[in-house]
C-alpha cells in the first residue's frame, strides 16, 4: 500500500518505521502490507481477485496491469512472478506513485519471502526514482513507475490496462488516493471487460467506484479482513449505466 498524493515529493524513508519486518508508514500510521504476510495478500487480493491468471493466458500478447501505489513493490513482485510461470509475452505493469522508497527499503521488505529473491535483485538494481518515472526492462517485464500525484497523473494516463491494483493506504487515513475523481479516471484508464481489485471494501470506495461505471461485487478479504471489492468494467457494447 502506498501512494501519498502531495505534490512535493518528500523521501519517502523519512516518514518510515519499521515494525518488526512490516514498514509502516508513520504519517498515515497504517503499514505498507498485511502485517501477517504481505504477499499472501497481494496473491489473495490482486492475483486472485482480478483472476489474472485467467486474463494472462488469454492474452497472447501480455497482460497490462497498472497500480495506485507502488510502495514497495511487492504486489509487482506477485505479477511478475506468476506471469513468469504462467504468462505469454511481456507483462506491462503501470504503477503510480507519489513517494518512492529508496532500494534498499524495498529489498528489506522482499527479505521475508525467500521465493522473491531473485525478482527482488533484478528490481532494485534497476530502481533509479528520479525525474518524472522509473522504466525498466526486464525479463518477461517492461516496467514503468510514474512519480507524482495519481490525481493529476491517471487523467493522462494514455492507456487502458486490463487489470488495475487499487493499493493506497486505507481510505480513512489517505483519502485523497480514493476520491471520485480519480475513480473515474481508472475507469477511463480501464479497458472494457477489464477489472480493479482493491483490499478495501469502504463503503465510500464501493460508491465511487459504482459511480465511475464499474459494476462493483465484494468478495472476501484476507485474513481478518472480511471483505475486498472486485470492480468490473463492463464489456464493449453493453448498456452503460
Amino acid at each position: 500500500m502506498s501512494g501519498h498524493t502531495s505534490t512535493h515529493r518528500a523521501p519517502a524513508q523519512d516518514d518510515l518505521e519499521w515494525r518488526g519486518d512490516t514498514p509502516t508508514s508513520r504519517r498515515f500510521a497504517d503499514p505498507y502490507y498485511s502485517p501477517l504476510d504481505g504477499l499472501a495478500e497481494a496473491r489473495h487480493v490482486f492475483l486472485e481477485g482480478a483472476d489474472l491468471t485467467a486474463r494472462m493466458a488469454a492474452a497472447p500478447g501480455g497482460l497490462h496491469v497498472a497500480e495506485l501505489g507502488f510502495g514497495v513493490g511487492l504486489n509487482l513482485l506477485a505479477a511478475w512472478r506468476l506471469h513468469l510461470r504462467a504468462g505469454k509475452g511481456t507483462l506491462r505493469f503501470t504503477s503510480f506513485e507519489a513517494h518512492p522508497l529508496p532500494a534498499e527499503v524495498m529489498a528489506r521488505a522482499h527479505a521475508r519471502w525467500p521465493e522473491l529473491a531473485d525478482l527482488s535483485r533484478a528490481l532494485c538494481a534497476a530502481w533509479r526514482p528520479e525525474g518524472e518515472a522509473v522504466r525498466a526492462a526486464l525479463p518477461g517485464l517492461a516496467l514503468e513507475v510514474r512519480l507524482g500525484d495519481a490525481r493529476a497523473l491517471v487523467p493522462r494516463a494514455g492507456f487502458e490496462a486490463d487489470v488495475w491494483f487499487l493499493d493506497g493506504f486505507a481510505p480513512a487515513r489517505n483519502p485523497q488516493m480514493w476520491e471520485p475523481a480519480l475513480m473515474r479516471a481508472v475507469f477511463e484508464a480501464c479497458r472494457p471487460g477489464g477489472a480493479a481489485v482493491t483490499y478495501s471494501a469502504a463503503g465510500a470506495v464501493r460508491r465511487a467506484l459504482a459511480a465511475a461505471g464499474f459494476e462493483v461485487r465484494k468478495r472476501p478479504g484476507f485474513a481478518r479482513k472480511r471483505e475486498m471489492l472486485v470492480a468490473l468494467k463492463p464489456p464493449a457494447g453493453a448498456p452503460q449505466r
